[in-house]
């Protein structure tokens, strides 16, 4: 598939999605006020991080409201587009109707990753953007042009990351259909990313710095937007994102080979 084909495809479930969350359009008020009481209790949890201490592993509180912004950013990405499809992938190889979705005439992995949106989850996002704004309100900090040029490249990289590591995790469902909780598992890695990498030590760090890099996901783009970016940075965040992306792909099609099918 070529990229407009995939854009022409994204936009036809798009398309769908949309007219489907309107006949539900009742529920948006208490889904936002829902999202709105979430993104209060983790304000009031950084708040009484800092009640005692100026800094959060080397974090102002300031900078900290940055990062929980791209947090909540991420997360409402996530729930948007990434949450409604990934746990399909197991209901999928567990009945065999990945059978259907094979038969398509349009890239299958493409398919079980993007075909449900979630459209109130975009609430989320701007939530995060409010956060962000107050953040560096209070740092007294106005991004350049290029800070928000840096902070959207590594943002693009850092939602191919999360896309790539989660459909790695689900990718395992074709060996361990009976494993209920992979999504769980992701949720928990993805927590980590609500910290400062600097608040971890030993072996820890280590992992989500090198290994599974949950540091990158959210640290990276808060720095960008703080203006403490640097080029080689950048680069080693866009080519970690196009490495696990490729090993995405290359896992999606090596377990296909193991599928069985409807038929067994």
């Amino acid at each position: 598939m070529t990229m407009r084909r995939y854009g022409r495809v994204f936009r036809e479930f798009f398309r769908a999605c949309f007219v489907e969350e309107m006949e539900y359009r009742s529920e948006f008020f208490g889904n936002f006020a829902a999202s709105f009481f979430g993104v209060g209790m983790a304000l009031l949890t950084v708040h009484i991080f800092f009640y005692q201490t100026d800094d959060l592993g080397g974090w102002t509180y300031a900078e900290m409201l940055v990062l929980l912004g791209i947090f909540n950013m991420l997360r409402g990405f996530i729930d948007f587009a990434l949450r409604p499809n990934m746990p399909r992938l197991l209901e999928h190889v567990r009945r065999g109707t990945l059978d259907y979705i094979l038969t398509k005439p349009v890239d299958s992995m493409f398919y079980v990753s993007f075909r449900h949106l979630v459209f109130w989850r975009l609430i989320d996002v701007a939530l995060g953007l409010g956060v962000i704004g107050y953040g560096l309100y209070i740092e007294r900090y106005v991004p350049s042009a290029v800070d928000v040029l840096m902070f959207l490249v590594v943002m693009a990289a850092s939602l191919l990351l999360i896309y790539s590591l989660w459909m790695m995790l689900m990718t395992t469902s074709f060996w361990v259909v009976r494993i209920d909780d992979l999504s769980f598992i992701f949720d928990s890695f993805f927590e980590t990313a609500r910290f400062p990498g600097s608040m971890y030590r030993g072996a820890v760090r280590m992992v989500i710095t090198y290994v599974l890099p949950a540091v990158l996901i959210t640290n990276t783009p808060a720095l960008a937007l703080l203006g403490k970016w640097s080029v080689s940075t950048v680069l080693a965040a866009l080519a970690v994102a196009i490495l696990f992306l490729w090993l995405a792909r290359r896992f999606w099609r090596f377990a296909l080979r193991f599928y069985t099918g409807a038929g067994g």
